[in-house]
């Protein structure tokens, strides 16, 4: 199982779309777990964080293969996808983690 995360520096204003953006992914909840469902994706989750003014979000993901999941996402042909593909226009510049300790209770 691949483990990642990503930090997103937020265009200027874009607060706004990304709350547009967190209505419509909750409202279609059901298809967003489709689209994950058929990359891959066991987890993803979405933050926010405001430092010193600038907007970021933090996307986290667990998934069979992650670069495997990002090419299946890049080629997806589902509407939902789309709108995130346009979503991205929000987003000034993506900053790869590196994962240091994975912890999971395998219960």
């Amino acid at each position: 199982m691949d483990v990642g995360a990503v930090l997103i520096k937020l265009k200027t204003n874009s607060m706004q779309n990304v709350k547009a953006w967190q209505t419509e992914l909750n409202a279609r909840k059901a298809e967003a777990i489709e689209t994950l469902k058929a990359e891959g994706v066991s987890v993803e989750s979405w933050f926010h964080v405001e430092l010193e003014g600038q907007d970021y979000l933090i996307v986290y993901m667990r998934a069979e293969d992650i670069a495997k999941a990002q090419q299946i996402a890049r080629e997806s042909q589902f509407p939902i996808d789309a709108m995130h593909k346009q979503f991205k226009q929000n987003w000034e510049r993506g900053y790869k983690a590196t994962l240091l300790v994975d912890l999971e209770n395998d219960k």
